[in-house]
């Protein structure tokens, strides 16, 4: 796990993952001015959950999928349908560089709730470098023009808040529950709910979005595999600030396949986010190092 080769390898992997998903957002946000947000997250889930199956007939076979906690998965099968609709509801109308500026807000609410639910310590300077943080969502709502109360920055916040959340059912479930288990039963659900949800308003694919779904379904696979493999290899707080190279992400492909690019205001913002979330991320390095040295 701290070899040098291992943490090259997560590292690398890391990044192709952030990078997987940016692809995939931006399939999410082609589709999204076509179809209602429920659809969309239907369409997440459906388009990569044969990948996902094939992954884990190969990789550990049926059985892991059956003798796990349900309770849990069912919670973030609902959590799933929250976020994903939430997030192709924002994508709408904001840039994804504005978008995963907000959205970076979520590595803080872990650290919160992981205090608050899971009884983790958090002294005062983490507990400040959390404020700060929520500070800087403030900054990156601002540019909006109606404060902080517009409804795509809200459901960011939204969607965020459920990934928080959601994380810290998946630390519960990793005790007991394999890695194949937890992607599975997270897209089947948000397949079904979601699908079910959406199925009155359904509206007919179309024909030139086939490929775009496709893009969706490899992307979004991808993504997940790589991210486990990443933090299978290699340290939490080695990989972790690496997410944030979304953002580079997010303004390459505004600046392609939009033509829009992110003002000095979001910018500072973002940067107020990734700050505080590094800094949580460096307390935590020291803090494992001192009890494990």
């Amino acid at each position: 796990m701290t070899s040098s080769p291992s943490n090259l390898r997560g590292m690398l992997s890391m990044l192709l993952a952030v990078a997987s998903f940016a692809l995939m957002d931006a399939a999410l946000k082609v589709l999204t001015p076509f179809y209602p947000p429920m659809q969309v997250a239907a369409l997440r889930g459906l388009s990569s959950l044969p990948l996902v199956a094939l992954w884990v007939l190969i990789d550990g076979g049926p059985r892991q999928i059956l003798q796990v906690r349900w309770s849990l998965h069912l919670l973030r099968g609902l959590l799933s349908i929250v976020m994903l609709s939430s997030f192709a509801y924002a994508l709408r109308s904001l840039p994804l560089a504005e978008t995963y500026s907000l959205f970076f807000i979520a590595p803080l609410i872990i650290t919160a709730l992981a205090a608050l639910v899971l009884r983790e310590h958090v002294d005062w300077r983490g507990w400040s470098a959390i404020v700060a943080g929520f500070c800087g969502t403030l900054i990156v709502l601002r540019p909006s023009g109606a404060g902080v109360l517009t409804l795509a920055g809200l459901a960011v916040l939204v969607s965020a808040s459920g990934y928080a959340v959601s994380a810290i059912a998946v630390r519960v479930l990793g005790r007991s529950d394999t890695t194949q288990a937890m992607v599975f039963w997270l897209l089947s659900m948000t397949s079904v709910f979601a699908g079910a949800i959406a199925w009155h308003d359904w509206i007919a694919l179309r024909p030139e979005h086939w490929l775009v779904l496709v893009g969706l379904g490899l992307s979004g696979a991808i993504g997940q595999y790589a991210i486990t493999d990443a933090f299978r290899r290699a340290p939490a707080s080695r990989i972790a600030p690496l997410e944030y190279t979304a953002l580079i992400w997010g303004i390459i492909l505004d600046r392609v396949l939009w033509n829009t690019l992110p003002d000095a205001i979001t910018l500072t913002g973002a940067a107020v986010i990734i700050t505080s979330g590094l800094y949580l991320l460096r307390r935590e390095r020291i803090r494992s190092e001192v009890e494990h040295p």
